[in-house]
């Protein structure tokens, strides 16, 4: 519940974040220096396959959610699959936040507080599924 709980928060981070990337906001609401979350969204890596990097992120953690929700079925209940499942699509969020991560700090040089949190959001999540994984008991 609490993964698809922060999936939901990280749904809303990057709807608003691909509603800026699309031109449907102004400007981005920042509490950092404003230039700093423009630059990292007006970034070429901003885009990846032809679409903002945010409206993938929004794919993401609407799979996440799904998944998660999927996982609380009384079927679930003794499958670790669900577990499995949700670690390693947390997991693949985490490695892909940190390249992005390692984009905004040493490439485009600017840090984005939504791009952060979005980060953090990620992480606890797969530090949450992962715990989950290790305590579901193991059938054979």
């Amino acid at each position: 519940m609490i993964v698809a709980l922060l999936s939901l928060v990280g749904i809303f981070v990057a709807t608003y974040l691909t509603l800026y990337k699309l031109g449907y906001i102004g400007s981005l609401i920042c509490s950092n220096a404003a230039a700093s979350c423009e630059k990292v969204n007006t970034s070429r890596y901003a885009f990846l396959v032809g679409a903002p990097v945010a409206a993938w992120g929004v794919a993401f953690y609407m799979t996440v959610f799904i998944a998660a929700l999927a996982s609380l079925q009384p079927r679930f209940a003794e499958s670790r699959t669900p577990s499995i499942g949700l670690t390693l699509l947390t997991g693949w969020g985490v490695l892909f936040s940190g390249y992005l991560t390692y984009l905004e700090l040493f490439v485009i040089e600017a840090i984005c507080q939504w791009c952060v949190i979005s980060a953090i959001l990620v992480t606890i999540m797969f530090i949450v599924s992962a715990l989950d994984l290790r305590d579901h008991p193991r059938t054979t």
